[in-house]
């Protein structure tokens, strides 16, 4: 074979396959001529063809599109979406599936990630946060701007924006952002609040509404920058508070760290739990989000609030006093291998674990359980009806 044949482009071919399993990140898993593809637009026991999107001949693994059905799955329905094909929008990864389908597939995807990362085997059962159509929950979107000025979201694995008249995940009550003035712009993102309150931002800069946002959660008023991080599902935040209290089982007096605390969430609900007598202690590294926590703890003295890098509040061993709980919700990444050492290091009854990324959580359950920590308890919501990601909120206990 010649050098030129031995990177030889496959993009564009089309093949029948048999579909596999579903892997983590929205696709399938299928086999061709001895290599694994990835293949979006699909679902597992289907037969279908699939156009190859990227790959050259000699690699172990290519992506592929199904761009037709041959024999199609049960659970396949029409996508909603005019922009859900191949080619079109990247934003969603199963609009062609009926939404309790979906939350199988996502069920199956945190399993396997628990049982290869982790070698723990649990029974997860991803639940539902509402009984509707897996539409319009979306409360902020975050376009981006093509040359012409129009907003659209990216194609799948491409800086190629697709236009979007309209996004059919975004709560209907987001601030328009079309027909806005954007030639100048390179993104733009529209962001509405359970309280009503809505923003528009260009380039990092509120053009149009409220520089903070109003939210309420179990009759707390919250606030945050409008483009702060809040959680994009107007029942995320009551859901996940709930899930938290009911793992943590915090007592009057208890000492409480919640890492990863971002504009005080779990903070004033754990801080509310342990009363005057306890005492929390919030961890954020972000100057943004600590100052919209400052303002939606000043009420709570026994909530104290750390600027600084989680990592290095734990490799400094400066906290005051041991806790008997801790709360983490790292980003998508996880906490990671330093982290998970310096919370196992504090020897807290009880851990619990939020998080965004299956792959991340399973990876630090495993470090972990290295240092006599094993997963008890496990819930799995769909915050995000229509995409492959999923929340999990676990809870971590010494192993005897």
């Amino acid at each position: 074979m010649s050098g030129t044949e031995a990177t030889e482009s496959l993009v564009g071919r089309t093949v029948e396959l048999e579909i596999g399993p579903i892997a983590h990140g929205g696709h399938c898993v299928a086999r061709w001529d001895g290599r694994a593809v990835f293949v979006r637009h699909a679902l597992p026991g289907e037969r279908v063809v699939a156009r190859i999107t990227e790959g050259v001949e000699p690699a172990r693994y290519l992506r592929a599109d199904a761009v037709s059905v041959v024999r199609p799955a049960p659970q396949r329905v029409p996508a909603p979406c005019q922009y859900a094909h191949p080619g079109g929008c990247g934003g969603c990864d199963f609009q062609h599936v009926a939404p309790q389908a979906q939350r199988e597939l996502l069920a199956a995807v945190v399993r396997e990630q628990l049982s290869r990362l982790a070698g723990v085997d649990y029974d997860v059962v991803v639940e539902p946060v509402d009984d509707g159509d897996g539409l319009g929950w979306r409360t902020r979107v975050s376009y981006a701007v093509d040359a012409e000025g129009r907003p659209g979201l990216r194609r799948h694995r491409s800086h190629e924006v697709v236009p979007i008249e309209r996004c059919l995940i975004a709560h209907p009550d987001l601030p328009a952002v079309h027909g806005r003035a954007l030639a100048a712009v390179s993104s733009v993102q529209a962001v509405c609040s359970g309280v009503g309150d809505t923003a528009v931002i260009a380039d990092g800069r509120v053009v149009a509404g409220r520089t903070r946002l109003r939210e309420r959660v179990h009759g707390r008023e919250f606030r945050s920058s409008s483009g702060g991080f809040w959680q994009v599902h107007p029942r995320a935040a009551e859901v996940l508070v709930d899930t938290v209290l009911r793992y943590a089982e915090v007592c009057p007096g208890d000492t409480v760290c919640d890492l990863y605390a971002g504009s005080g969430l779990f903070s004033a609900f754990l801080g509310a739990a342990v009363g005057r007598q306890g005492h929390v202690i919030a961890v954020e590294s972000d100057s943004r989000a600590v100052k919209d926590a400052r303002r939606n703890l000043h009420d709570l003295p026994q909530v104290q609030i750390r600027h600084a890098p989680v990592a290095a509040v734990l490799g400094e061993r400066t906290l005051s006093e041991a806790p008997d709980v801790v709360v983490l919700d790292p980003p998508r990444t996880g906490a990671r291998a330093r982290v998970v050492r310096g919370v196992a290091a504090l020897r807290p009854s009880r851990v619990v674990y939020v998080a965004c990324d299956p792959a991340a959580l399973a990876r630090d359950v495993a470090i972990f359980a290295e240092l006599g920590y094993g997963l008890s308890q496990l819930r799995a919501f769909a915050l995000f009806p229509m995409t492959h990601h999923v929340e999990c909120v676990a809870l971590l206990e010494p192993m005897s």
